[in-house]
């Protein structure tokens, strides 16, 4: 996702990724602390082209440059965190590196999964790239593994799918949603809009209650079974790519 972008003084750079004041990075600087290429960085107000040469060949402290401007992270939402950046209780912006929670622009969640929804979370500093995705135009589908609390009746799929349903306090009714049974009490449950706790409210319309809510996958892009619980991995362009792919 690194493309080649104008040409930005360092020192403005590091500040908006987190690294610290412009004077922090002066400082860095003064002590041989950056390196572009093996070479001391001198200059901290000298001007370099975010791209992949930079990603590639800056350090700092030793230690890889971080992701440019433009990130895109895939995380593995527990539940008992909140996708918020205010709320009270544990964030899911905990679960990065600290200095991450500095960046200018501001890393954002893609959407939202509630407290007690577990799974597949993306966050980017990219407001482009995150309006593109979550805009009805793009027609994301988004899959969720679903526990109920009591059998399904064999009604679910045909509901959800004709585009009839209507939510307590909506106007509207609720786009087609495809439900595959998977026992007697679970399925899987594709969603082509994110009303407010949508999936929970559509079960608690035919009156069962949803005791575990975990999401899947988002457009193209899986959550790989490799990755725990409250782990995160960064996005290539290819695994973007796959957020467009139609499932």
């Amino acid at each position: 996702m690194s493309s080649k972008n104008a040409a930005v003084r360092l020192n403005k750079l590091l500040a908006h990724m987190g690294y610290g004041s412009r004077r922090d990075i002066a400082r860095l600087v003064e002590l041989g602390a950056i390196t572009l290429n093996g070479i001391d960085v001198t200059q901290a107000d000298g001007k370099v082209e975010p791209g992949d040469e930079l990603q590639a060949g800056l350090e700092i402290d030793g230690e890889p440059l971080d992701p440019l401007p433009g990130m895109v992270v895939m995380l593995h939402k527990p539940v008992g965190v909140t996708c918020s950046h205010k709320e009270a209780g544990p964030l899911v912006f905990s679960l990065l590196p600290e200095r991450w929670r500095r960046r200018d622009p501001a890393l954002s969640s893609v959407g939202r999964l509630d407290k007690d929804t577990s799974g597949l979370l993306l966050l980017t500093d990219d407001g482009a790239l995150l309006h593109r995705m979550i805009s009805p135009r793009a027609g994301l589908g988004k899959t969720y593994h679903v526990t109920l609390a009591r059998p399904l009746e064999g009604r679910e799929a045909a509901i959800f799918a004709a585009g009839t349903l209507m939510l307590d306090s909506e106007t509207t009714p609720l786009k087609p949603a495809h439900f595959v049974a998977e026992s007697a009490q679970s399925g899987r449950l594709t969603l082509y809009e994110g009303r407010y706790h949508q999936a929970r409210r559509m079960f608690a319309a035919l009156g069962n209650h949803v005791t575990g809510l975990h999401r899947l996958s988002m457009g193209g892009l899986e959550l790989p079974a490799s990755l725990p619980a409250g782990a995160w991995q960064l996005l290539d362009s290819a695994g973007v790519a796959r957020v467009f792919a139609k499932a």
